[in-house]
């Protein structure tokens, strides 16, 4: 009988959030939290998939009909997706899915169960081999492009790829940061987040905005936009989009210095400073953090933290602080004590990867 393990992790967006979907660069990093798929063939005509995290069962039959797909229902789209490439699942399996990672939380969670899964179908129908970058591509056609979702690709290829990658979202090309030796904390607010509705609210408006510059500019291009032309600019978009076109001139400004700084020296003074400026453009244009949120990040930073910021769309889930090593307990605790679910140290990791028995 043939077993399979396929892990992926989680993944933090250290700069650059709520710009991958405007063609902007990010900077993200994978951390050891991991989803874990086990399979084992069971001799049947279909997926018997077991996920004890949410106490549910599901059955999956090998011949699906893709002709009524639900939203987020990643499993079955990317058995569509593997379709298109002549990947047909031909033998059944039993699958346990157990997950690290919190549930709907920033970290991406989901993609990290579209990766693991997708490759888990490659290794067990498949006589190809993926790139960790075509995987992120399957992956992001499964969830955005097959849904018709808002996100972009960072989390796709953040946790295909591992380690800490600036990405440029514009043409698919990643550079590594590696040995960066950060450490971080993470802070689980326990609020819940509208994912889908947050990040179609957000791309909506910045591309709103940004089209609004390009009909009196028509050779204007964000990615090459400065904030020195911010007032010259600004003047051609309207007073309720102006917050959403002023924070992706920020951030992509701050993305561009952390990259720098990350090539220089990573020195973790700097990359807080910037990671606390890079907050604050999220929590006051695209405001973003609920109440909780901002104290577990106050607390953090009160205590010690280099630099603190939310994870993922916003409205809910986690925030990532910057720590010296001898503080990290410290944080730990006072995040827990200003109201959050959960706080934890996490290292920064490899990408996906997959064992066959």
């Amino acid at each position: 009988m043939k077993q399979i393990i396929s892990k992926a992790p989680g993944r933090i967006c250290l700069f650059g959030d709520h710009q991958d979907y405007i063609e902007l660069p990010v900077i993200a990093c994978a951390i050891n939290k991991m989803m874990t798929i086990e399979a084992e063939e069971n001799g049947k005509d279909h997926f018997e998939i077991f996920m004890p995290d949410l106490n549910q069962k599901r059955i999956l039959p090998l011949k699906e009909d893709f002709n009524t797909l639900e939203r987020g229902d990643f499993l079955k789209v990317a058995l569509k997706v593997l379709q298109k490439r002549k990947i047909h699942a031909t033998r059944g399996y039993r699958l346990s899915i157990k997950s690290k990672i919190p549930i709907n939380a920033g970290l991406s969670s989901s993609s990290a169960l579209t990766i693991s899964w997708i490759r888990f179908l490659i290794a067990a129908f498949s006589e190809k081999s993926f790139t960790p970058k075509e995987i992120a591509l399957l992956a992001y056609e499964t969830e955005v492009i097959e849904q018709g979702s808002s996100g972009g690709k960072m989390d796709q290829f953040t946790i295909a790829m591992g380690q800490t990658i600036f990405l440029d979202t514009h043409n698919d090309e990643v550079e590594f940061f590696n040995d960066l030796g950060l450490n971080l904390v993470v802070g689980v607010s326990g609020l819940s987040k509208d994912t889908f509705g947050t990040l179609s609210h957000l791309k909506g408006n910045a591309w709103k905005a940004i089209d609004q510059v390009k009909a009196q500019i028509p050779n204007f291009d964000i990615a090459l936009s400065q904030v020195s032309d911010l007032k010259e600019n600004m003047q051609w978009v309207e007073t309720h989009l102006k917050p959403y076109f002023y924070a992706a001139v920020c951030n992509h400004d701050i993305t561009q210095r952390a990259s720098k700084a990350f090539k220089e020296n990573a020195n973790p003074q700097i990359i807080g400073e910037l990671m606390n400026e890079h907050h604050y453009i999220l929590k006051s244009y695209l405001k973003i953090t609920p109440p909780l949120m901002d104290k577990m990040i106050d607390s953090a930073n009160e205590s010690g933290a280099l630099g603190s910021k939310i994870v993922g769309s916003g409205g809910g889930g986690c925030i990532v602080a910057i720590t010296k090593e001898n503080n990290k307990e410290q944080i730990i605790e006072a995040i827990k004590a200003s109201g959050a679910k959960d706080a934890f140290a996490v290292d920064i990791a490899m990408g996906a990867n997959i064992k066959t028995y």
